[in-house]
């Protein structure tokens, strides 16, 4: 039995990845089991890790430092190409106020934090109470950042070892998950808030539903643009808009930009919702018209865009009107429907309504591409070119003042930075940067799956001495402390003083802790998607100040 005992307690590659199996297969089966309702998902990984380590098992240093960071950039990656398209856009109009009240919640969660240094004389060291408010928040990417922090501050000789964070983090994270959810029912019970009446009102409110293309049927009375082209009509208007199709003397047509319009005329117009009351009174008056006799003579598809040299060009910029007879007037990109606007760039995922006669639709459809096939292979370069340049890139020190020692974004800030430009704009340099949702969170969570496991087994040797023996009961009372108060404050300001709807809210609070587990109760409560909404229009900008702000506090206080 000497091969099991080697197999078993020795340091080889069969050892290695013999307990990372299990450690991953056990945590993620028991981190199914629900309590109170609530699980904790592939985080139970970390305390499966713990159990191991405690056992006596080890894992080679650098081998367990070398999964716990690939694990980490991969993670961190996809997480960014994820939410890069939407990063920038998440800040227009309602979405402005949200992250404002998310960027309030974590420079709150980092005060108290701070705070409790402060007060207890240093009796939790900065680094430790880190790793708390990371697990307070359930925020694994701030856990990785600091821990990364810390190894750059012990290759530079600032500190002599590093010091277990994760254990705090073990802590604070149960209850962490309790507490996010127990501030949502808080706010509900202090507000007393009616969840049929918060529903109607979010039905009432327009403003969410304003960016979302509509159909309408006018007929053309205005004397001032008869006889004038499309082009021009589009250009007097000053409002994106497009004419589907058309009637003209009991003929059904595809408009293109020189083709006169007169009075008479019924136009099928599809527009932003905020813009149609301004087109109908420009164009002339609301008409009714069974658009599924012109069915007979054209056809509409949805056609996925996979051909990568269609990725960055603008709508305007293929010419399918002119060149084909055929319009495209909504595109359908993440699940969100957009005006089909001549300067709307294309990305490879794209699914585009097209509509015209059947044969110059199929020409379309070759020219776009429309192979699924395509869109199923992952963009192996994209993710490699990123994570080759958020290395780079997160390996350029930065002097601020008042740091004894340069800050570098390390493998957790410099990778998702990159992430995200490339999702916004890897277009521009000819990058395919669409990925199926499946083929991202497999990366996503064979990452979290390797960075948990290693932390855990790094930390299980300490970690029941420490916890029942040391400090475990105070790291509980910070971590607690770091969760609840930003949540009942800025939940309080939101529903107080910015009137938000409370399914908006409670989506917002669960997005500034990036808490699945907390966005699943909302949801469970809400009868409708907007908890989702609000928890995505917050999420990028919380994930990237988690993982700064948890670096700059190790650099600051070292």
């Amino acid at each position: 039995m000497e091969w099991l005992n080697s197999l078993l307690f020795g340091e080889g590659i069969a050892h290695t990845i013999l307990i990372y199996s299990f450690v991953i297969f056990t945590g993620v089966l028991l981190g199914k089991i629900k309590f109170w309702g609530i699980s904790l998902g592939t985080t139970f990984i970390l305390f499966m890790g713990i159990l191991v380590g405690h056992m006596g098992y080890t894992i080679n240093h650098e081998v367990l430092d070398f999964l716990k960071d690939f694990g980490l950039i991969l993670f961190i990656y996809s997480i960014g190409l994820q939410v890069g398209p939407g990063f920038f856009s998440s800040f227009k109009k309602g979405g402005m106020v949200l992250n404002l009240l998310a960027a309030g919640i974590v420079l709150l969660g980092v005060t108290v934090a701070v705070s409790f240094y402060f007060v207890l004389n240093g009796r939790v060291e900065m680094p430790m109470i880190v790793g708390i408010m990371s697990g307070a928040i359930t925020n694994t990417p701030g856990l990785g950042a600091a821990q990364e922090a810390l190894r750059q501050a012990h290759e530079a000789g600032q500190i002599a070892e590093i010091p277990q964070i994760a254990l705090g983090y073990a802590v604070a994270y149960p209850l962490g998950v309790v507490g996010i959810i127990s501030s949502i029912i808080l706010i509900r019970l202090i507000f007393r808030i009616n969840l049929e009446k918060e529903a109607k009102a979010l039905e009432q409110d327009e403003d969410t539903a304003m960016e979302k293309p509509e159909r309408i049927t006018l007929k053309l009375t205005n004397n001032a643009i008869s006889g004038k082209t499309l082009h021009q009509v589009k250009t007097m208007v000053g409002r994106n808009f497009i004419i589907s199709r058309m009637m003209s003397n009991g003929i059904y047509s595809i408009p293109q930009s020189e083709t006169i319009l007169k009075n008479g005329d019924i136009l099928l117009v599809i527009s932003a919702l905020a813009d149609t009351e301004t087109i109908t009174a420009f164009i002339g008056e609301p008409a009714e018209l069974d658009w599924k006799d012109s069915e007979k003579h054209l056809v509409s598809r949805r056609i996925v865009i996979t051909h990568s040299k269609i990725n960055g060009k603008t709508l305007g910029s293929l010419r399918l009107r002119t060149l084909f007879g055929v319009n495209i007037t909504r595109v359908n990109r993440s699940g969100i429907d957009l005006l089909g606007a001549t300067n709307l760039t294309l990305q490879v995922g794209d699914r585009v309504m097209v509509v015209g006669e059947l044969e110059n639709i199929n020409k379309v459809e070759k020219l776009l591409g429309n192979t699924l096939k395509r869109l199923n292979e992952p963009p192996i370069v994209t993710i490699f070119v990123g994570i080759f340049l958020g290395i780079l890139f997160g390996s350029i020190p930065f002097f601020i003042p008042g740091i004894p020692m340069p800050v570098k974004l390390g493998l957790a800030g410099g990778p998702l930075i990159i992430a995200i430009l490339i999702g916004r704009f890897g277009y521009k340099l000819k990058l395919i940067t669409y990925t199926t949702q499946s083929a991202n969170l497999m990366l996503r969570e064979v990452g979290i799956s390797l960075f948990l496991a290693s932390v855990g087994l790094a930390a299980g040797g300490k970690f029941v001495e420490t916890v029942f023996t040391g400090q475990g009961l105070l790291w509980v009372g910070i971590g607690f402390a770091i969760t609840v108060l930003p949540l009942l404050i800025i939940g309080f300001i939101g529903r107080k003083f910015a009137k938000l709807n409370y399914f908006t809210l409670i989506g917002l609070l669960a997005g500034s802790t990036t808490d699945p587990p907390a966005l699943a109760y909302s949801s469970s409560i809400s009868s409708n998607d907007q908890p989702a909404v609000a928890y995505s229009t917050v999420y990028p900008l919380t994930m990237f100040l988690r993982v700064i702000m948890a670096q700059l506090i190790i650099l600051a206080f070292i």
